[in-house]
């Protein structure tokens, strides 16, 4: 196996490790670039392979969180699905959901637990993940020569600023307050029929 392909894998590995950090993970993007400048990696290569270990990464959280949220309860249980079908009801709230995995500047480590919390689909959620990544990562290396003179500080700041740590303990509240939230009281919910309504009209004699 060349040095290459070596570096290449073990890039990937830490990119997959960082995202299955539920939250306080150094920026992905930064850790792509500074893997990049020391040994000298192709970007195309190592732009595929980091953003396809993130979403593997984050997919493994997001499932980790669904199969711990079993455990609920079942009046959380409804609440989550009643918050699940709500942004999954129709084609433009699920367009939307994709677009905010997308798009989002928020750490994605907490969108990604929520997604597991909730049960929504993950292969759609994860695969916006990944262009997303595509898109950033490619822009970071794209602009190293600013990157690399400023690299050490930001990727230390980043997630060590009052800022930085506020978000992140924010949205670690956010995702425990989405399993307590009764949704069924916010969100419109289709509620099952009952049995006077299932049973067919009486004709008239």
């Amino acid at each position: 196996m060349s040095t290459t392909v070596s570096h290449l894998l073990l890039v990937a590995a830490v990119l997959f490790t960082v995202n299955l950090l539920p939250a306080f993970g150094p920026p992905n993007a930064l850790l792509v670039v500074f893997f990049w400048l020391n040994w000298n990696l192709d970007p195309v290569p190592l732009v595929l392979a980091t953003a396809v270990a993130s979403g593997a990464g984050r997919y493994v959280l997001a499932a980790a969180t669904r199969r711990a949220g079993g455990h609920l309860g079942a009046q959380r249980t409804a609440n989550l699905r009643a918050a699940s079908d709500y942004l999954t009801g129709r084609r433009g709230r699920r367009f939307a959901t994709i677009g905010v995995f997308l798009l989002s500047p928020l750490p994605s480590a907490q969108m990604f637990e929520a997604a597991g919390l909730m049960g929504l689909r993950l292969v759609p959620l994860t695969t916006a993940h990944v262009v997303g990544r595509l898109v950033s990562f490619s822009l970071y290396i794209g602009v190293a020569g600013v990157a690399e003179r400023s690299l050490g500080e930001t990727l230390t700041s980043s997630f060590t600023t009052p800022y930085g740590i506020a978000v992140q303990i924010g949205l670690l509240v956010g995702v425990v307050m989405l399993a307590r939230i009764d949704w069924t009281k916010y969100l419109p919910v289709a509620k099952p029929a009952s049995d006077t309504d299932q049973r067919a009209p009486s004709g008239r004699s």
